[in-house]
């Protein structure tokens, strides 16, 4: 009741706030992002809307089928497979990748004044609260110097006993855009610490709770035992990235109103970028006895596990760029690159020797991998683009491997659109793909730990990927249709062990993205069709469906609301379950996880440059859709709770 108050007293003050200040003419602000690897621009909208803004701290919002451990800023993937990234360096960190903003998804911002938005978001009760903080700075010494800063704090306790997350990230980040000279930059370091309980130990908790309740349907969460009582998960990272750019050109002069106008034509640019990355994951648990009982294996010590696993890259990308559109003929943009990269890769220590036995340990297989490792590599690779006019953009980026553990790599990617006039609409049609011939990452490849010790020598992973999309705004229809063939693809079997699968697998993917709108009246829509041609190695959900009926109305003129209902539901199927000591999701094939809504009842609001909601989630529990609300094996949804959430612009 407190924080309600608090956050209500502080709506009331922006909003005055808000309503006090005197209009200024000044150019609105505006964002953008950067592409890899040369760090071109793109824009991108300003983190200002009121739409949806409740669902930002709900575990299972960031995809239409999510695969979660349950706690916000905990490990998690994405169940529709066209949406999975591709495999990092540092696997490791890659279920964090929702909550690790890196230089290719972070907005750099023009505000031309200072800008800073803060964003305070909660949940739960005492012994179940959620907190989640996030400030961002952004201001301009001037039209082309503009400097900010970021920070994001989640400290969730977890609804389930020995869960809790407390994740902190912060960045710098700047940019300088002459006419002849650009350089951008963003620093970020992260440090996520996640307790780790291993899933609920009985499922009949939640499936039939009458059976260990004494015929009570209702259960405390934080009654319900589980598997680890005293591990937890620290990955920490850093990211130090540059890009900068000379352009050749000429001025061009036009008289507008007896005043001249100099407009700088860019031709070529030199550009360079530098990308420095260091990762850590520890995985600590100090319960020898549950060390022993949860993990099939133990190899190199009894007492407990204590171990860290290190990454560490440098890189550094030179390249050459005809622009495009600095005169009539140049209807396309070309560049070329070549990029140097560094690698070390730093192993837990193995106290025994290959093949040892010892009492109590589990018999070490005749594996002896390095301590630490180090490759140097080399691609060049080059672009085409055109960005410019309405019938037909694109945009082909390729490059290959020349040195190191990555000769004979290619990635070749391609998007392609147009648009035409169809009656009184605008149809807008894109093609995309891709090639990729890849080295896996050498975690895959060797791994020394207490539980988990493998030496594989894997082959190059070939992906093909092909699909449009279809959308016409005015009906509200985007319709998006892809398939793509893996070789050699890379998984965690029911073991937990990494294994390469050499037959062809093929994925099918379906989007339908249906909107309708009848005066106050929105229904939101997105259906995702998959199909695995081996769902025993890459299991999914076939049918998962997203819906959300809302009413969109002003008070007052002034005050924005909507007000609706959500819902994510996807088909039952033998879901990944969740290893904590490697943080991977790996294949089983006895539990069935879906068939199951999972619904949010909100009210969203916005008042000038301030944006408010109160939610209950997961509203639909003990009322209708069963008990079955795993979201991975042993790994239950959070239970009802409210929510709610305060947002405010300040531009000074």
């Amino acid at each position: 009741m407190r924080k309600a108050c608090i956050i209500i007293l502080s709506v009331l003050f922006c909003s005055l706030f808000s309503e006090a200040k005197k209009k200024q003419d000044i150019p609105a602000p505006y964002a953008w992002s950067i592409t890899q690897p040369l760090g071109s621009r793109y824009d991108v909208p300003m983190d200002t809307l009121m739409h949806n803004f409740y669902s930002t701290d709900i575990p299972s919002s960031y995809s239409t089928a999510y695969g979660t451990t349950g706690n916000l800023g905990a490990a998690a993937f994405s169940k529709i497979f066209f949406d999975r990234p591709l495999p990092s360096e540092f696997i490791f960190k890659d279920p964090f990748g929702h909550w690790i903003q890196t230089a290719s998804s972070w907005k750099f911002y023009n505000s031309h004044i200072p800008y800073t938005q803060l964003s305070y978001l909660t949940g739960g009760s005492k012994q179940t609260a959620q907190d989640d903080l996030k400030a961002v700075f952004s201001g301009n010494f001037n039209q082309k110097l503009e400097f900010g800063g970021s920070i994001n704090y989640i400290l969730s306790r977890g609804h389930y006993q020995h869960q809790a997350t407390k994740d902190l990230a912060y960045s710098i980040f700047g940019s300088y855009l002459g006419d002849r000279y650009d350089i951008q930059f963003f620093l970020n370091t992260y440090n996520f610490v996640n307790q780790e309980n291993g899933g609920i130990s009985d499922d009949t908790y939640i499936l039939r709770p009458e059976e260990v309740q004494g015929g009570q349907s209702s259960v405390n969460t934080q009654t319900i035992p589980t598997n680890l009582t005293d591990a937890y998960n620290r990955i920490r990272g850093k990211e130090y990235y540059a890009t900068q750019r000379y352009k050749f050109g000429f001025y061009q002069e036009e008289e507008q109103d007896t005043t001249v106008i100099r407009t700088f034509i860019p031709v070529t640019s030199i550009i360079h970028t530098i990308e420095y990355n260091e990762n850590k994951h520890r995985f600590v648990n100090q319960s020898a006895t549950e060390d022993t009982t949860y993990f099939a294996n133990t190899y190199l010590g009894l007492g407990g596990t204590n171990e860290e696993t290190r990454y560490q890259s440098i890189r550094n990308t030179f390249g050459i760029s005809l622009l495009e559109g600095f005169n009539k003929y140049a209807k396309m943009g070309l560049a070329a690159y070549a990029t140097y990269e560094y690698r070390h890769f730093s192993l837990p220590q193995d106290t025994l020797s290959a093949g040892t036995t010892i009492e109590g340990l589990t018999p070490r297989p005749d594996i002896s991998n390095p301590r630490s490792h180090g490759e140097s590599l080399l691609w060049v690779g080059g672009e085409i683009s055109k960005q410019k006019g309405e019938l037909l953009t694109y945009h082909v980026n390729g490059k290959f491997g020349l040195a190191g553990a990555i000769i004979g790599d290619i990635d070749v990617t391609a998007d392609i659109r147009s648009r035409f006039r169809l009656w009184n609409d605008t149809v807008q049609l894109r093609a995309y793909g891709f090639f990729k011939n890849t080295e896996p990452s050498y975690f895959y490849k060797k791994y020394t730990s207490n539980h988990f010790i493998w030496d594989n020598d894997f082959g190059k992973t070939r992906r093909m990927r092909v699909g449009g999309e279809f959308n016409i705004k005015r009906w509200r229809t985007k319709l998006n249709v892809g398939v793509e063939n893996i070789q050699n693809y890379i998984y965690f079997d029911n073991n937990s062990l990494p294994r390469q699968e050499s037959s062809m697998i093929q994925v099918f993917h379906a989007k339908l993205n249906q909107d309708f709108k009848f005066g106050v009246f929105n229904w939101e829509n997105e259906i995702v069709y998959q199909k695995s041609s081996k769902p025993s190695i890459i299991p999914l959900p076939e049918l998962s469906v997203y819906s959300n009926m809302y009413l969109l109305f002003r008070i007052a003129k002034v005050l924005h609301v909507q007000l609706g209902v959500d819902c994510r539901y996807y088909t039952k199927y033998k879901s990944e379950a969740f290893q904590p000591a490697t943080l991977t999701f790996h294949t089983q094939d006895e539990i069935e996880v879906g068939n199951y809504p999972f619904m949010n009842a909100y009210i969203n609001m916005k008042l000038k440059q301030t944006r408010f909601f109160v939610m209950m989630s997961h509203v639909n529990q003990g009322i209708f859709g069963g008990n079955n609300y795993f979201s991975l094996p042993h790994y239950p949804l959070n239970p009802s709770m409210f929510q709610m959430g305060l947002s405010i612009d300040f531009s000074n």
